[in-house]
This record gives C-alpha cells, structure tokens and sequence, in this order.
C-alpha cells in the first residue's frame, strides 16, 4: 500500500472538510479584525490583542492536537502581521492551544467561565512574553509591567467575543439545559 492509498483511506475520511473551512474562515475574521480594526484602538498607546484568545479558543474547543494545527497558522500568520515579533507567536500560540486542550479535556469544562479565566491567563502569558522580547533587545523598564497589565485587561472584552463562533461549531460544544 503506498503512502497516497493510506492517506485517502485511513486519514482523509476522518478530517470534517467543513469543521476546517469554518476554522479557517475564523481565523482569517480573527486575523483581519486585529490587523484592520484593533490596532487603531489605543488607550495609553495600548493596542488590544484578541488573538491569543482566539488561540486558547481553538484549543479547548478543537482539543489539544487540533487546536496546536490552527494556533500555529494563526501565530504564524500573525508574526507576518507584525513585523517587530519573528517567530514569537508562532511558538507561543500553539503552546497555549495544547496547554488549554489538555486542560479542558481532562480538568476544567468547556463553559465560559472557564474559558475567560483561561483566557486571561494566555493573553497575560502573551503580553509577558512580548515584554521579555522587548526587554532582550531594548532592556527591561518598569512600565514594561503596566504596559503588560493594561494590553492584558484591555484584551479580556475581546476575549468574550471570541468565544462565541467556536463553542458554536465545535464538537465540545457545551450541550444547552435542554439537552441530555
């Protein structure tokens, strides 16, 4: 059997061509609603940043492999996005959908609560992160760390909309009071 007949007979049936579609169109909504509309909205010069939350989405909703596949095409289209990062988000989103997966899959539920707490804690990861970047090629500063807070607590509001389309789609879907 050669590895072209393997991958249309074992592998191919089990991928849902419209789940990755949705997926997609999702992150490109995410990608352009950041690029386009967010970087124009400033408070103290402090942009919001909804992708992480749109990556921790991804992960508790598609589990820890499907949401690492989508996060690293989100980071990685996002490090093209913004030049001043290289391989930052390509690294980082990923290890926030796993994370979040994984912990959504065997510890917490799939509810909204539980979704802004980890939410918060991954737009907070990334704002550290892109602290430490700046700190490597500029030196640390003590506002760095309110810079951080405020990215991360002007991001949470985001965070709640972008919960909305993939605990819709997903398979993990939270099932509503009505249903058993």
């Amino acid at each position: 059997m050669s590895l072209r007949e393997f991958l249309l007979r074992y592998m191919m049936p089990k991928v849902e061509w419209k789940m990755v579609l949705r997926n997609a169109l999702y992150l490109f909504l995410c990608l352009l609603v950041q690029t386009m509309l967010l970087s124009r909205f400033r408070i103290a010069g402090i942009c919001p940043y909804a992708l992480p939350a749109a990556a921790v989405a991804l992960g508790m909703f598609e589990g820890p492999i499907g949401g690492v596949l989508y996060s690293l095409v989100l980071g990685y289209f996002a490090d093209m996005a913004f030049v001043e990062n290289t391989v930052l988000f390509t690294l980082l989103f990923p290890a926030l959908a796993f994370a979040t997966g994984f912990i959504a899959q065997f510890f917490i539920n799939r509810r909204f609560f539980a979704y802004m707490g980890a939410a918060l804690l991954g737009l907070a990861v990334t704002a550290l992160g892109q602290m430490l970047h700046t700190s490597t090629m500029d030196g640390f500063s003590g506002a760095m760390l309110s810079t951080a807070l405020l990215q991360t607590l002007w991001s949470l509001p985001l965070a709640a909309l972008a919960y909305i389309f993939p605990a819709r789609w997903s398979r993990f879907a939270p099932a509503s009071k009505g249903e058993n």
